[in-house]
C-alpha cells in the first residue's frame, strides 16, 4: 500500500500534462481552423464605389496592331547592350534615341509632355496635370539589355525580333523593352484620343539598368532631388503574373513586388609565402579559401521564413490552395518553420527563405608547379528583408573562422524598405484594380524581387516602390530571362499596353474610394 501512493501522484500528473497537452492541440487545430475558414485577404477595394474617369477607351484594331508590333520588333533589333563594367553599346542608345522620336511623334509634340535627355542616354518625360495638389508618380523601365549570342543556343537570332508561333523572340523582350515600348505606346494613343489628366506623372528610361544604373536612374534621381518632387509611388519592372509556375495553386498569380532583398559581393582572399610544388607546406593559401568557402557553403545563412514580405505572399494565396496547404498557408504564425523547411529544398524558393550565399569566382594560380601566394574568391549575397547588410558580414566573419582569411566589402547594399499595401495604399490598390480589370481570374499578391531594379535608386523620393509588369510566365519561361529565347508572345505585349492605358487612367482619381465594407449595401 505503500508504493501506491507515488505511483498513483505519477499517474495522475502524467494524466494532467497529457491532458493539457491534448487541450492545448485542440485549441491550436480550433483557431488554425477558424483562420483557414475566415482568412480573407484579397477582397480589397475592388467591390467598392471607385471615382469615375475619362470614358476614353482603346480598341486596337488590325492596321494598329500591325503598327504596333512593327515598333516593337525595330526597338528590340536595336542592340542597346550594357556590357560589364561600365560600358554601354553608345551607338545603340543613340540610335534607339532617334527611334523612339519617330516611334512615338504625339509624345514628343504633345503641349502636355516635357522631354529631357539624362546623362546624354537616359530619357525623362513629365506629363502635366491638371491639379497640382494631387501628387505625381513615377513609371520606369530601362532601354539597356544584357549581352546575348546566337551561339548560345537561340531559336532565333536574338537581336532579330523573329516571330515564332505567335512569339517575338530577341533580348529586351521581356527586359526590359516590352515595358518600355508599352507605357509609351499607351501614352501615344492617350494624347492622340485627347487625354488630358488630372494627376501628373513622370516616365523615366534608364541606360544602364543593367549594370547599376550609376549614371541611368540616379542621375534622374537627382534631376527630380533638384526640382523638390516627392513621388506618390513608382511602378518599375519585377515580378509578373505565374500561370502554372506555382505547384498546387488554382489558376494564374499575378505578384505585385512590394520589395528587393538586399544585395553584396564579397571578397575573400589568403596571402602567403609562394613555393614549389616540390616541397610544399601543410597548408596552401588555395587549401586555407577552399576550406573557409566550404565553410560558408554548408553552414547557410539562418532561416527567416515569415519574417519578411513573402508572408504576405504565401497568405494572399492560400484560398487558391487545396488542403493541406491551404491550412497550412493560412497558419503561418504556427507552421511558417515547417514551411520554411520545404521550401529550403529547392534552390528557387529556397531564395524567399533566406539570405543566399554564392561563390562565383575562385581565382589562384598562374603555373601548374608554383604554390601561389595569393588565392581569392567572390561570393554574391542576396540579403533577406530581416537582415541587414552588417549583420551578414559578421556572420560570413564568423562562419570563415579564420583570421588568414582576409574579408572584403567589394559592393552592397541593404534590403529595400517594404512598401505598402493595404486598403490606404494608392499605387498597390490601382495597379490591383488595373490587373483585376484585365484579367478577372487572376489572384493578386504582394512579393518579393530577389534580382534588383532601378527602382531601388527612388527610395528617396517615395515611401512606395512597385515592382510589376502583366508578362505572362508559364513553367521554364523564368529561365529566358537573361537566359536563352527570351521571348513575348503578341497577344501579351498587346496586353502591356492595354495594361499601362488603362493604369494611367485609373490613377487619375483624386482619393481612393472607402473601403466596400464601410458602405452600407450589399
Amino acid at each position: 500500500m505503500t508504493d501506491s501512493g507515488p505511483k498513483f501522484k505519477i499517474f495522475k500528473f502524467l494524466k494532467i500534462i497529457i491532458s493539457g497537452l491534448v487541450v492545448t492541440a485542440l485549441l491550436l487545430f480550433t483557431a488554425a481552423s477558424i483562420r483557414t475558414l475566415s482568412l480573407d485577404v484579397n477582397i480589397g477595394l475592388q467591390l467598392a464605389r471607385w471615382e469615375k474617369t475619362s470614358n476614353i477607351s482603346l480598341v486596337i484594331d488590325h492596321h494598329q496592331r500591325e503598327q504596333l508590333l512593327a515598333r516593337f520588333k525595330e526597338a528590340v533589333r536595336i542592340p542597346t547592350v550594357s556590357f560589364s563594367g561600365e560600358k554601354s553599346n553608345t551607338s545603340a542608345l543613340l540610335e534607339f534615341d532617334r527611334f523612339l522620336r519617330k516611334a512615338f511623334p504625339t509624345v514628343f509634340s504633345s503641349s502636355l509632355v516635357r522631354h529631357e535627355l539624362v546623362a546624354n542616354y537616359s530619357h525623362l518625360f513629365w506629363v502635366q496635370g491638371s491639379q497640382s495638389d494631387l501628387v505625381p508618380y513615377l513609371l520606369l523601365a530601362h532601354i539597356d539589355v544584357v549581352p546575348a549570342s546566337e551561339s548560345d543556343g537561340w531559336e532565333a537570332p536574338p537581336f532579330s525580333a523573329q516571330e515564332i508561333d505567335g512569339f517575338i523572340y530577341g533580348r529586351g523582350t521581356i527586359d526590359d523593352k516590352g515595358s518600355l515600348m508599352g507605357i509609351l505606346q499607351a501614352l501615344e494613343y492617350l494624347l492622340i484620343k485627347g487625354f488630358a489628366p488630372r494627376r501628373g506623372f513622370y516616365i523615366g528610361l534608364g541606360h544602364d539598368e543593367e549594370i547599376g544604373g550609376s549614371k541611368g536612374a540616379m542621375n534622374i534621381v537627382r534631376v527630380l532631388k533638384q526640382r523638390g518632387v516627392q513621388l506618390s509611388f513608382v511602378l518599375d519592372e519585377g515580378l509578373a503574373v505565374l500561370d502554372g509556375v506555382i505547384g498546387g495553386l488554382e489558376g494564374p498569380a499575378a505578384l505585385i513586388g512590394i520589395s528587393e532583398k538586399g544585395s553584396a559581393t564579397v571578397k575573400l582572399s589568403v596571402l602567403m609565402a609562394p613555393g614549389h610544388s616540390s616541397m610544399p607546406p601543410s597548408e596552401t593559401s588555395i587549401g586555407i579559401l577552399a576550406a573557409a568557402v566550404n565553410r560558408l557553403e554548408e553552414n547557410p545563412m539562418p532561416r527567416l521564413f515569415g519574417l519578411g514580405p513573402e508572408r504576405g505572399t504565401f497568405e494572399h494565396l492560400a484560398h487558391k490552395f487545396g488542403l493541406p496547404m491551404k491550412f497550412i498557408m493560412s497558419n503561418l504564425w504556427l507552421f511558417a518553420p515547417l514551411l520554411g523547411r520545404v521550401l529550403e529544398r529547392k534552390p528557387e524558393t529556397n531564395a524567399f527563405v533566406r539570405t543566399t550565399t554564392a561563390v562565383t569566382m575562385f581565382n589562384a594560380g598562374v603555373k601548374v608547379n608554383i604554390i601561389p601566394s595569393l588565392a581569392e574568391a567572390y561570393v554574391n549575397l542576396r540579403i533577406h528583408s530581416a537582415q541587414s547588410l552588417q549583420e551578414v558580414l559578421d556572420l560570413i566573419q564568423s562562419t570563415v573562422g579564420d583570421q588568414r582569411v582576409k574579408l572584403e566589402l567589394v559592393d552592397g547594399f541593404d534590403p529595400l524598405p517594404v512598401s505598402s499595401m493595404d486598403e490606404t495604399s494608392f499605387g498597390y490598390q490601382v495597379i490591383k484594380k488595373t490587373v483585376l480589370d484585365m484579367f478577372p481570374t487572376v489572384t493578386v499578391a504582394p512579393g518579393i524581387c530577389i534580382g534588383n531594379t532601378d527602382s531601388r535608386h527612388f527610395k528617396d523620393l517615395t515611401n512606395d516602390i512597385y515592382r510589376f509588369a502583366p508578362i505572362w510566365f508559364k513553367p521554364g519561361d523564368a529561365q529566358r530571362f537573361h537566359g536563352i529565347n527570351e521571348r513575348i508572345s503578341k497577344k501579351n505585349y498587346e496586353e502591356l499596353i492595354v495594361f499601362y492605358f488603362s493604369l494611367i487612367k485609373n490613377c487619375d482619381i483624386q482619393k481612393l474610394p472607402k473601403p466596400h465594407s464601410s458602405i452600407h449595401e450589399l
